[in-house]
C-alpha cells in the first residue's frame, strides 16, 4: 500500500498522510489546534505528537514526563549527549534540539519505512544534530560507545507491545555500558493491572541502578486502568524533589514514588532476565477509543 492523503480533521489546507511502513499502517493527522502540529499513528494506535513551530511543546503526557526527565538530567541549557531508542516522530530528540542546543543525539528506530515518513513530512531542523539509525533498538545500542551518553531514553513498541529483549537485566547492562558516569536512563512503560509488567521492570532496574524513581497517574499505580508510567534510574542520586514539583503540576498530574515505598511497590518482583523476559502486555481497545 503506498501513500495517500485525506483532508485534515480540521478542515484547514492540511491534510492527514497516510502510508504504509514497516510496523503497519501509518497516520499523519493535522492537529486542529495548532498550525504546523501532528500526530503519528501506526495502527491506529497513538505514537507521536510534533509540533514544527515549537519542538518544545509536548502534548502527551509520558512525554511531557520524559521532558522533566530531559530538564533535569543536566543544568538548564547544557547540551548533552543523548541516545533514543524508539524514533517515532522524533519528538523527544526535537524537544533536545530545542532546549539544549549543541546537543549531541544518536536515535534508534527499527522501522526504516517510519523514518523515511518522518523525515519528508516533518523535517528535522538543518542545526539539529541527530543522526537517525535504522536498526533493532538493542543492536543500535551496542554500536554506541562506552560511557558515551549522559541521557538514554527507551520508548519502543512493536504492535503497543515493548518487545521481551527490551526487558531485562542484560538489556539493562548496555544501558549501563553506555551511560556516563552520573547519567540518567529514562523508559517509558505501558501495563494495565495487575501491573505485573511494570513490577518486574522496577526490581529489573533495580538489579542494576541503585537510584530510582517511577512517574505515573495516581490511577495507573493503583491498578485502575492501562497506562504509561515513566522509569527514572541512574548511578547517583535522582532530582526527585523537583521532578515531583513538575509532575504534580502537570495538566495531568503525575505521581512520583522513590525510595522504600518503591521498593515496596514491586510486591517482591523478581528482576527479568533474558531468558525469561516476555513482551509488555497488549493495551484493551478501550486504550485508543
Amino acid at each position: 500500500m503506498g501513500k495517500s492523503r485525506k483532508p485534515g480533521r480540521g478542515g484547514g489546507a492540511a491534510e492527514a498522510v497516510v502510508e504504509a511502513v514497516d510496523g503497519g499502517l501509518a497516520e499523519l493527522i493535522p492537529d486542529r489546534d495548532r498550525a504546523r502540529a501532528w500526530t503519528l499513528l501506526i495502527d491506529g494506535a497513538p505514537q507521536s505528537h510534533v509540533d514544527l513551530d515549537d519542538p518544545a511543546y509536548l502534548s502527551f503526557e509520558y512525554q511531557r514526563r520524559l521532558g522533566h526527565v530531559i530538564d533535569l538530567a543536566a543544568p538548564a541549557g547544557r547540551p548533552v549527549h543523548a541516545v533514543h531508542l524508539g524514533g517515532g516522530a522524533l519528538t523527544l530528540a526535537r524537544y533536545v534540539a530545542a532546549t539544549r542546543p549543541r546537543s549531541t543525539q544518536q536515535v534508534v528506530e527499527r522501522d526504516a519505512a517510519l523514518v523515511q515518513l518522518v523525515r519528508r513530512e516533518l523535517p528535522l531542523e538543518a542545526k539539529a544534530r541527530i543522526r537517525v539509525r535504522s536498526a533493532d533498538a538493542r543492536d543500535g545500542l551496542a554500536k554506541v560507545s562506552d560511557g558515551w551518553a549522559d541521557l538514554v531514553i527507551t520508548d519502543v513498541f512493536s504492535g503497543a507491545r515493548t518487545p521481551a529483549h527490551l526487558t531485562s537485566t542484560e538489556f539493562l547492562d548496555e544501558i549501563r555500558r553506555v551511560l556516563k558516569p552520573g547519567g540518567t536512563y529514562a523508559a517509558n512503560l505501558a501495563d494495565g493491572p495487575p501491573l505485573a509488567h511494570l513490577r518486574g521492570q522496577i526490581a529489573t532496574a533495580a538489579a542494576r541502578f541503585p537510584e530510582l524513581a517511577l512517574v505515573a497517574d495516581p490511577a495507573v499505580l493503583r491498578g485502575k486502568r492501562f497506562g504509561n508510567a515513566v522509569l527514572v534510574a541512574s548511578d547517583h542520586p535522582l532530582p526527585v524533589a523537583e521532578l515531583t514539583r513538575r509532575a504534580a503540576t502537570d495538566p495531568h498530574p503525575g505521581r512520583v514514588e522513590h525510595g522504600r515505598t518503591l521498593v515496596d511497590f514491586t510486591g517482591g518482583a523478581s528482576a527479568v532476565t533474558d531468558a525469561a523476559a516476555v513482551a509488555s502486555p497488549a493495551p484493551p481497545p478501550s486504550v485508543f477509543r
